[in-house]
């Protein structure tokens, strides 16, 4: 079990990591959102680059902040009976979920957006803007990383369930009383 427990630290602490550069990328999203209103407002100046880099910038932000999201258990769930449930109640239901959905989501959406994103670099596509940014096939392949790191949390998820169910944690990565496992 302890493999679990290590595989399941490392995929967290990725993701982490992962989310918190996506944090700095929020700022600066905003930062140069500010500057493309003051341009606009104050100066009458825009910039199609400006304005392109903050859709990419939010884009990204929330393409790769959502295994970091999942790690914190953040994402939307109706809780009408999940939070009723036992702690192994619930790693039972989060397994079944994470087996019957979002591992299958993140195989279908890889499958489906690979010819995708290969047809975008092949042509080293580009902005339809005249004056857009010429990175979009850049932009695309981060659908392939938001299912990489959305399906590697997946299995971290996995593999704390199987540990509560197993009676070696208790809920998330605190260990279950008595595990006697270190």
């Amino acid at each position: 079990m302890t493999q679990l427990q290590a595989l399941a630290r490392r995929i967290d602490a990725f993701n982490d990591a992962v989310g918190r550069a996506a944090a700095w990328l929020s700022l600066a999203m905003v930062l140069v959102q500010f500057t493309v209103v003051v341009m606009r407002y104050v100066f009458g100046l825009g910039s199609l680059y400006m304005q392109h880099s903050v859709v990419f910038l939010n884009a990204i932000v929330f393409l790769v902040a959502a295994g970091y999201t999942l790690k914190d258990d953040e994402h939307v769930r109706i809780d009408i009976f999940y939070a009723k449930l036992s702690p192994r109640g619930k790693a039972i239901t989060d397994l079944a979920g994470a087996l019957l959905f979002l591992l299958p989501f993140c195989i279908l959406v890889w499958i489906t957006a690979w010819p995708y994103v290969m047809a975008s670099w092949r042509s080293l596509e580009g902005s339809l803007e005249m004056k857009g940014l010429p990175g979009v096939f850049l932009l695309k392949s981060f659908i392939l990383v938001y299912v990489a790191l959305l399906a590697l949390q997946g299995v971290s998820m996995v593999a704390r369930t199987l540990l509560v169910i197993a009676g070696v944690e208790a809920r998330h990565g605190t260990a279950a009383p008595n595990a006697g496992l270190s």
